[in-house]
């Protein structure tokens, strides 16, 4: 078989999507769906904060009547590390076999059961499989268990995605794993389980559902990209037909709801909106890339010194990752700009549709993501969360390792970019 690479521009996109149930009351249905794929052992794996809300308890007692075991591993680590992940793989592997895993929880008990699927049922150590140049990238070699993901955060969208994200505490940088067969089996969207959510984590994550619409929407369009052969294909294809629905759609949603659910976490309508807006998003992103915001974002949260978030646990220093993205959001899409106007014009339209354009059109999109950031209490740039002209540098260096993320920008950037993107970020209003 031919190494060359073939000529010519890229003429397939690719999209993949988990089995998808939404609606109230969606979650006391997972003994059934699991059933049907005669499981008879599973292990739920949830953080501390949602154990204690009852829901990942009564889902796995609601479990019972179909005949299955179910045990409730409460040990995720809010924000995953290298060290969390193998913790819980550990805790995994001591207490199996499971026929499936479960998660219920924000992106981060997802993502570590991700984790927790790929490294009990596959050789190897986890850095084997994390991104280069961090770790190795190892493809898994075995078939993964079905996972059920069950969000009670609106905002990462992992319950849709392939990838799984997480803190590397040696280099003080974040990362991720990414391979198709991550993806969950059945992702479970059930609007009542959100309704616990503060104030603070809804903005948080809500921000982290706009920068996924808003960075896959204008992402380099998959046709701009290099042809590929079938094996070298991989989830983030670039912008797509299918991939700008999806984004469309949460941004509409986002515009009608966001404020609401920060401002009144009981209204049920908003709370709808967020879910299906996460979901829409997650479906979008996940197939079509993320790039700028989200590759500062690792360093903003890998690097943290004595930031505090509203409604996270207090014992840490943490930036949420929907938080990291969005601090750097407003100067990376004035950047990007130049690269596909009327993407970055349309996508303000769906954000602000009340908003008037302003006499220089680049200013469009970057002052409704301010504006909006501004009502729901978001720091006001990088300098908000501590961080001073000094930690650019460093910033700048785990921004670039980021290069699966990067190459998805609809324009290429240099450290020089990053810089200034990083340092006109410091202060954004």
């Amino acid at each position: 078989m031919s190494t060359t690479v073939p000529a010519g521009p890229e003429s397939v996109f690719t999209y993949g999507a988990p089995a998808l149930k939404f609606g109230p009351g969606a979650s006391d249905e997972i003994g059934y769906d699991l059933a049907q794929r005669e499981v008879r052992r599973v292990l739920v794996i949830t953080d501390a904060g949602v154990a204690a809300t009852g829901a990942p308890h009564r889902i796995a007692e609601r479990m019972t009547a179909f005949g299955i075991e179910a045990h409730v591993f409460d040990g995720v680590h809010v924000e995953p590390t290298d060290v969390s992940l193998r913790q819980a793989a550990d805790h995994a592997l001591a207490s199996g076999p499971w026929d499936a895993f479960v998660a219920v929880g924000g992106g981060s008990s997802i993502d570590t059961a991700k984790a927790v699927n790929l490294l009990s049922t596959n050789p190897g150590e986890l850095m084997d499989y994390v991104n280069a140049p961090v770790g190795r990238a190892l493809a898994p070699v075995n078939p993964l268990k079905p996972l059920v993901a069950v969000p009670t955060t609106t905002g990462t969208g992992s319950e849709s995605t392939t990838i799984c994200v997480l803190d590397v505490l040696e280099l003080k940088v974040k990362t991720g794993i990414s391979h198709a067969r991550l993806r969950p089996a059945l992702a479970v969207i059930d609007p009542d389980l959100t309704f616990t959510l503060p104030a603070g984590v809804t903005a948080a994550s809500g921000m982290d559902i706009l920068c996924h619409a808003l960075e896959s929407y204008t992402a380099r369009p998959y046709d701009a990209l290099p042809r590929k052969r079938p094996e070298q294909r991989v989830p983030y294809c670039g912008a797509n037909p299918i991939s700008d629905a999806w984004s469309e759609r949460a941004l509409h949603l986002l515009a009608q709801s966001f404020r609401t659910a920060v401002r009144d976490g009981d209204d049920p309508g908003a709370r709808s909106d967020m879910a299906l807006a996460a979901t829409f998003a997650g479906l979008g992103f996940g197939n079509a890339g993320v790039h700028i915001p989200h590759a500062n974002a690792y360093p903003i949260a890998g690097r943290v010194k004595d930031f505090h978030p509203t409604g996270y646990p207090e014992h840490e220093p943490m930036v949420p990752h929907g938080m990291a993205v969005s601090l750097t959001a407003p100067e990376a899409f004035r950047f990007t700009f130049a690269a596909q106007p009327e993407r970055h014009l349309r996508a303000a339209e769906l954000l602000a549709p009340e908003m008037e354009r302003p006499g220089n059109l680049a200013e469009y999109l970057p002052a409704a993501i301010e504006r909006l950031m501004r009502d729901i209490g978001m720091p006001n740039g990088i300098g908000g969360v501590g961080y001073g002209k000094g930690d650019i540098p460093a910033l700048v260096e785990g921004t670039m390792k980021q290069q699966r993320l990067l190459a998805t920008a609809p324009r290429a950037v240099t450290e020089d970019d990053l810089a200034g993107i990083l340092d006109r970020s410091l202060s954004l209003w």
